[in-house]
């Protein structure tokens, strides 16, 4: 396809658009007016807002106080220090070193009744070593 087809199948869609806005609106009653290609195109210009001299003193003055008074409030001691690291009462640490003295103490008396007794697969080793020697 060129583009003079392309052209000419573009404008039929705009006609064709145009006439259904214009059927629209005879429905609607209401007249509306048609924006020309130049308003289109054309953005709003953006104003060029500037603090005025007084206007920088105030704001300078009010962000002095914030900051201030957010200093104030920071160097405040705290009544009560939390932390998360819980501490243990000194009877529950008796109470509990206690315990494990009694643990240790019978797991001692029990390894003193029963000697520790060496593997076959040791002894087995020992005499394959001293042989090969």
């Amino acid at each position: 396809m060129d583009t003079s087809t392309i052209l000419a199948d573009l404008r039929t869609e705009l006609n064709r658009l145009d006439q259904a806005i214009a059927a629209l609106e005879l429905l609607g009653g209401a007249a509306t007016a048609t924006p020309t290609p130049a308003a289109k195109a054309a953005p709003p210009q953006a104003k060029n807002r500037r603090l005025t001299p007084a206007g920088r003193k105030r704001l300078s003055e009010m962000m002095k106080a914030r900051w201030a008074a957010r200093r104030k409030s920071a160097a405040k001691p705290a009544t009560k220090k939390t932390s998360l690291r819980r501490t243990m009462s000194p009877a529950a640490r008796k109470k509990i070193a206690a315990a494990q003295r009694k643990r240790w103490a019978a797991v001692k008396k029990a390894a003193v009744k029963q000697p520790v007794k060496k593997s076959t697969v040791g002894k087995a080793l020992e005499t394959a070593a001293a042989t090969a020697v």
